[in-house]
């Protein structure tokens, strides 16, 4: 029997999950705004077309990055 729970590295913050959770599910929880931030899963930038296919396992390191505007 599967671990019902582990843990990710978020921006290299600890964070605790649920097997099969995906990507998206995981922003989701965490009420990122996908319109203004980019994805790297394990040094990848993920397209958010491909966000809803992966799913996150035990050690995933994911950064999620937040473009903002300036002037």
């Amino acid at each position: 029997m599967r671990n019902q729970y582990f843990t990710i590295q978020i921006n290299g913050e600890p964070f605790h999950c649920m097997n099969q959770m995906s990507l998206n599910n995981v922003l989701s929880y965490l009420e990122i705004d996908l319109s203004f931030s980019l994805v790297e899963y394990n040094n990848e930038i993920i397209p958010d077309d491909k966000l809803q296919q992966i799913f996150v396992e035990n050690n995933d390191k994911v950064e999620i990055i937040t473009i903002v505007g300036g002037g």
